[in-house]
């Protein structure tokens, strides 16, 4: 045995665990699992610590070490584990001297980091896409969001250094490329944002076929963005956005910077400019003091925003958030919410799926005998292929989760 990772949470962490597998190997570590940790809810902090013992059963004789976003912001609740033999924080899951050092404890301040330390991943195993994370860390302080104590302050990696590493995934063979990050609208590069970014990588890499962003702050995209969504074809049109609710009360309580007719009114000028576009979104379901009608506001907004691809999320307290101190709806209520709310998102996803039958879609194949659309539709392939090919496949049918190719 030599380095194991294990990893929760988001696409980020991900492309995280690769570099950090890579620099606990080039320190000498060996014989060691490490649990690459998320905290965007309480349970995701639970599985976390029900994976380690776990693991620790499985394989007593591997040291485990814990890090990531739940481990930053909660060091003390890891290193008190007794199956945990360190615990790194974000910082220094990246710094090669920490993981060669012998402290149980490596957790510095994030809030004191300034600079981005990129995961430099030329390839991901078993993955089809390239991801080249972009930004780190958020400014905002959404009140049910522990996130910023785990991962610090925005900060974005230079333009030149997302183009060489891009350049360098388009060179392993990767056709599609998927910029990420905690905040990637807020992405900024002196005056440069996130929509000059895609258009300059667009521009100095014609050799990359697909280009994919991941979740967006809808408030914060800007009008280079835009221009690129209406006349970059290479740009996927499939946005992932950061709505949270569709109650313009319940979303000044999450301290969100945008309202509900906000939102309608960007997925109405994106689908203007790039009429084949879908869109994905998270929705929070029985946040504190929500009302039956605050909450049908947030089921009414899936239609009238089009949303075809929902991610649902019951309402989680953190500790240490302003809206742990709110008043708190009953759990049943909460997880009754969020099971309607998913219905009502499988309902509009079947629908959307419906309506591309007959198509073509120009699909990324993918392992297990399926891809994704350029509108990120999962397609059950008739009959599995290579994975990384981009063919133009006809739609026969759906079975409500995912097309079915002819």
């Amino acid at each position: 045995m030599s380095v194991d990772v294990v990893t929760f949470g988001c696409r980020l962490n991900i492309v995280e665990s690769e570099a950090v597998r890579r620099e606990a190997e080039a320190a000498g570590i060996a014989d060691a699992t490490i649990v690459n940790t998320c905290a965007v809810t309480g349970e995701a902090v639970r599985q976390a610590r029900q994976a380690i013992r776990r693991l620790k059963r499985e394989t007593p004789e591997a040291k485990i070490v814990v890090t990531g976003c739940a481990a930053q912001a909660d060091a003390a609740q890891f290193a008190a584990m007794p199956e945990v033999a360190r615990v790194l924080g974000n910082e220094e899951k990246f710094d090669r001297a920490a993981w060669s050092r012998h402290d149980r404890v490596a957790v510095s301040d994030i809030m004191t980091a300034h600079i981005m330390r990129a995961p430099d991943v030329d390839a991901l195993a078993g993955h089809t896409r390239g991801f080249v994370q972009v930004q780190n860390g958020c400014d905002h302080r959404c009140t049910f969001c522990i996130i910023p104590f785990g991962r610090g302050n925005s900060r974005s990696l230079p333009v030149q250094d997302v183009i060489a590493q891009a350049r360098r995934l388009v060179a392993n063979g990767y056709r599609e490329i998927v910029l990420t990050g905690v905040d990637i609208t807020s992405y900024a590069d002196g005056d440069r944002r996130l929509g000059a970014l895609v258009q300059r990588l667009l521009r100095e890499l014609p050799e990359l076929e697909r280009l994919r962003l991941s979740s967006i702050d809808s408030v914060e995209a800007d009008r280079d963005l835009l221009d690129a969504l209406a006349n970059e074809s290479r740009l996927m049109p499939h946005l992932h956005l950061s709505l949270q609710h569709g109650d313009d009360l319940i979303l000044k309580r999450m301290k969100r910077r945008h309202t509900r007719a906000d939102a309608i009114r960007f997925c109405a000028t994106v689908r203007a400019l790039r009429p084949d576009v879908a869109f994905g979104a998270d929705i929070i379901a029985g946040f504190p003091t929500e009302s039956d009608d605050a909450f049908a506001r947030s089921r009414d907004l899936v239609e009238e925003c089009g949303l075809t691809q929902l991610h649902v999320f019951p309402f989680s307290a953190r500790p240490g958030t302003p809206a742990a101190r709110m008043p708190q709806l009953d759990r049943a209520l909460i997880k009754e919410r969020a099971a309607r709310l998913r219905e009502t998102g499988e309902a509009a996803l079947a629908a959307h799926l419906a309506s591309e039958v007959g198509a073509r879609r120009r699909v990324l194949t993918e392992r297990g005998g399926v891809g994704h659309t350029e509108q990120f539709l999962t397609v059950k392939l008739a009959a599995p292929l290579a994975p990384g090919l981009i063919l133009d496949v006809p739609i026969a049918g759906h079975d409500g989760r995912r097309l079915l190719a002819a």
